[in-house]
């Protein structure tokens, strides 16, 4: 289920909305209207039918907390690009797949590092170009 709005006229309502197959076809069907859109907003219903419903999902439940302040710190860590890509690395397969492929083969360096050299480190330039801009102006 998710929600959507539909446009009636000049007007924008919000449903609630399900998806199903029927005859190999996905179909959607409107639980619930929930309103018209610009008054749910102006009153703040949206906002406190989101946080009702929040404390059902539990994912959704904690992230709200710890924005809110209400969970303990821990350990704050910070881990930049490479520490990221090698736990991507290891723990979707990759580093075996292409382990695998490679047996027999003997490089002088870890092919890991060529990739995300090749690969990423022009995006971390370029994201760091980007945050040096803002930070200066």
């Amino acid at each position: 289920m998710f929600f959507r709005t539909k446009k009636s006229g000049p007007r924008s309502y919000l449903q609630i909305v399900e998806n199903h197959w029927r005859d190999g076809r996905p179909q959607q069907s409107v639980i619930a209207t929930v309103g018209r859109l610009d008054q749910l907003q102006a009153s703040g219903q949206v906002d406190a039918l989101l946080t009702s419903g929040a404390r059902f999902a539990q994912k959704l439940l904690i992230l709200s907390e710890h924005k809110q302040g209400n969970l303990p710190v821990i350990r704050i860590r910070r881990w930049g690009a490479p520490l990221v890509f090698e736990k991507l690395w290891q723990e979707t397969g990759c580093q075996a797949v292409i382990g695998e492929l490679l047996r027999g083969r003997h490089f002088e360096f870890a092919l890991e590092r060529a990739v995300f050299h090749d690969r990423l480190a022009p995006l971390a330039r370029s994201w760091q170009r980007s945050r040096r801009r803002t930070l200066e102006g």
